[in-house]
């Protein structure tokens, strides 16, 4: 295998908790020519010492500002690695989920969409329903409605969240696509000769 002189591709897959991203991550690397490096929150997190978890998985709402200034570094971190090997030519998926529900807003997504300013990236967004979220939280982590029946408030925090402001060069629904399918848009989406102008538009947002 040759390593290329061009930057490595950047794929950025951003969507809830259970709503596809890290199979989709796994079926990129499996089946997409050459070498690719998952750099995600999952990635992140086992790095993160216990008493700073869970890191840039911190759910919406702002319930531990005493992390927030640590989250911005983290991020800030992460995404310098991401640069860093897009450069040297090895191609990237990142399986995370953004938000800017914090205490107060960090402004995190524009700030990483500068770090990654000049370099080949496809942002993603990974839809997928609450109720089959809500199916997957209840077969993975027997982790399932409210007493009262709702859907519990930090789910519906992250559904709204995680999508804002909703600027994607691709969409994928999880409950109407299969992983396979989801990698095989993604890689024509790649291959058609559409300008990704995603993370350019969000790196100009204040």
């Amino acid at each position: 295998m040759t390593i290329s002189e061009s930057p490595g591709q950047i794929i950025i897959l951003n969507g809830t908790p259970r709503s596809g991203k890290s199979s989709i991550a796994l079926e990129i690397q499996n089946t997409f020519e050459g070498l690719w490096m998952n750099i995600g929150v999952d990635r992140n997190m086992e790095m993160t010492p216990e008493r700073f978890r869970p890191g840039i998985g911190l759910r919406p709402g702002g319930e531990r500002p005493d992390l927030e200034p640590l989250i911005m570094l983290m991020y800030k971190g992460m995404y310098e690695s991401i640069a860093i090997h897009s450069r040297l030519g090895i191609n990237i998926v990142v399986d995370v989920g953004h938000h800017d529900s914090y205490s107060v807003p960090l402004g995190i997504l524009p700030k990483c969409a500068q770090i990654l300013n000049g370099l080949p990236v496809l942002f993603i967004g990974v839809r997928c329903p609450l109720e089959v979220i809500m199916e997957r939280r209840i077969n993975t982590w027997n982790s399932g409605y409210a007493k009262d029946g709702s859907v519990p408030l930090p789910v519906r925090k992250w559904q709204k969240a995680v999508h804002e402001p909703g600027i994607y060069d691709l969409e994928v629904d999880t409950s109407q696509l299969s992983v396979a399918e989801c990698a095989n848009k993604i890689q024509h989406r790649l291959k058609d000769g559409k300008p990704l102008t995603a993370f350019q538009i969000i790196k100009g947002i204040r």
